[in-house]
């Protein structure tokens, strides 16, 4: 049986990149693996964009109302097998999306592998993070530091240059700039009781 794996971290912890790599590593033993991303998730368009300046194109952008097992059999009866699927930003997927990668892994014996944050800025959990951390078979955890050397937990919005603690959980581009930063615990803290 297949399994359901979520790859989690703080912003700039490689997420992308590691995504990148697994996909590289199938491809070059001839084996098929494809990405699949949400449509909240509109940074690179059609693509997934690693700091390091890498891309690849997706082969699913699904919507809020996707039904995933279907997206993905529709996919493989037009293209041919599936060895895995990577899944880029799952935390902004519904929790009944993360049930039907859940059912693909166990019922049709398809590895999936999700990346995403376990939080946001304001250390609310995501709806698909959460429902990840409950039913996926294995949790990693891929490391950053912080700016002050400590390893970074959380993640640190910026708004025009001023770390912000309130507000929606999904910024969708506007005119203002929108900047993260992955932070340790103390320096998160600290920078909050500065705000406030």
């Amino acid at each position: 049986m297949a399994k359901l794996y979520f790859r989690y971290g703080a912003m700039n912890c490689g997420k992308s990149t590691a995504l990148m790599q697994v996909v590289h590593n199938y491809q070059e033993r001839g084996m098929t693996a494809i990405i699949a991303k949400p449509y909240t998730d509109t940074k690179g368009g059609d693509k997934v964009i690693s700091r390091l300046g890498i891309e690849r194109k997706v082969d699913l952008v699904l919507d809020h109302e996707a039904n995933v097992i279907k997206a993905v059999l529709d996919w493989q009866e037009s293209h041919g097998r599936i060895d895995c699927i990577l899944v880029d930003e799952a935390q902004f997927f519904k929790s009944i999306q993360i049930d039907q990668f859940f059912e693909i892994a166990v019922r049709h014996n398809i590895p999936v592998i999700c990346y995403g944050l376990r939080t946001d800025f304001s250390m609310r959990g995501f709806e698909g993070s959460e429902r990840l951390l409950l039913i996926a078979h294995s949790l990693e955890e891929l490391k950053t530091i912080c700016r002050c050397g400590r390893k970074a937990i959380l993640n640190g919005r910026k708004v025009n240059g001023k770390f912000v603690f309130e507000g929606e959980q999904v910024v969708i581009d506007g005119s203002d700039q929108v900047e993260y930063e992955s932070l340790c615990a103390t320096c998160y803290f600290e920078l909050r009781d500065q705000e406030m």
